[in-house]
């Protein structure tokens, strides 16, 4: 005879076990500071002790609220977008939103699936990071969901029907070719990144004006694209040093494919430095401590999630202003790399 299955535990039960009321109990599973240490205490401590689970899409079904957002990023193993989660997960966490981990490794299908994953969890928003290349349907989706999606570091189309919080590329890229050419350098490399990214694509842009602002040749063959990876970052710069006329600076879509670069560099004898200059993008944590030290483009990762979470928040409580765009200025970090 198979054993009976067990019902699931009640908020009722919970309550009577704690020996405070429904309306206690159930403010304190949603976070409510208006509730005692003592109180929350006992009743956390029933709650352990019966098993009690919160049952979330049935709350905001309830109260046709919801303390779930989604947050869709293309990995966490960039420490770019690890910064943007904290960021994230802080500002959140201190409105009392639980917050529900995508991420895409920029595959438009995992996108789709993951969109749809938490319209299923009805989610309240979502702040997401953009597959390269995301089609016009797909936005079209996201604007019949009737949701606020708010879109950080990564753009989707030139004119965006949602809001958008991200770093000035354009200016990032102007401002890298500028300290390069300031040092001297005449022959500068772009290397990293793919022409499908909105990222990648303002990045050259700020990038090329300097070089032709200062005169300098547009050589293209020293325009590499690679995956935003170290080892991109590796076979990148072996290509380009292969020129008859090879770079004496590289400006790298970001810090890891920086990385690779400066350890590319290094096996085939050339010190990063000393005898070809390097600049990355985003100032990760670990940029300070490569070697040598990584000059950077500061991109304040933690800032964006943070004000990514902050106008998603506004969005969901009823802000119905029109899409906004908030760009923050990027910064030069200058260490030991150039």
């Amino acid at each position: 005879m198979g054993r009976k299955k067990q019902s699931r535990v009640t908020l009722q039960e919970v309550a009577k076990h704690a020996g405070v009321s429904r309306a206690t109990a159930s403010l304190v599973v949603r976070g409510s500071p208006n509730i005692s240490k003592e109180t929350r205490e006992k009743v956390l401590k029933s709650i352990k002790e019966l098993g009690y689970i919160y049952d979330r899409v049935a709350a905001n079904l309830r109260s046709h609220q919801s303390s779930t957002v989604g947050l869709i990023i293309t990995e966490i193993g960039n420490p770019f977008f690890s910064e943007l989660l904290v960021g994230v997960h802080e500002a959140l966490d201190k409105e009392g939103y639980t917050v529900i981990l995508g991420t895409t490794f920029d595959s438009p299908d995992k996108q789709d699936a993951l969109l749809a994953t938490m319209l299923e969890y009805r989610v309240g928003g979502v702040i997401m990071s953009p597959v390269p290349g995301s089609s016009p349907d797909m936005v079209e989706r996201l604007k019949q969901w009737g949701i606020p999606v708010i879109l950080v570091a990564r753009k989707m189309l030139s004119e965006e029907p949602f809001d958008y919080v991200g770093i000035d590329n354009v200016a990032g890229g102007r401002i890298a070719a500028e300290h390069l050419i300031e040092q001297g350098h005449r022959r500068i490399a772009f290397l990293g990144g793919f022409s499908n990214s909105s990222v990648w694509t303002d990045r050259k842009k700020g990038f090329c004006e300097a070089i032709e602002q200062a005169g300098l040749e547009m050589d293209e063959s020293l325009f590499v694209q690679s995956p935003a990876t170290r080892q991109g970052g590796i076979e990148a710069i072996k290509r380009v040093m292969q020129h008859p006329q090879p770079p004496t600076g590289v400006f790298c879509y970001n810090d890891v494919v920086a990385s690779g670069v400066m350890l590319g560099l290094k096996e085939q004898g050339i010190v990063p430095g000393k005898d070809v200059a390097v600049v990355g993008f985003d100032n990760i944590p670990e940029s300070a401590v490569f070697s040598p030290s990584l000059t950077t483009i500061a991109a304040f990762p933690d800032r964006l999630g943070a004000k990514a979470a902050d106008l998603l928040h506004r969005r969901m409580k009823g802000d119905e202003e029109e899409a906004k765009k908030l760009i923050l200025q990027p910064e030069l970090v200058v260490r030991e790399s150039s």
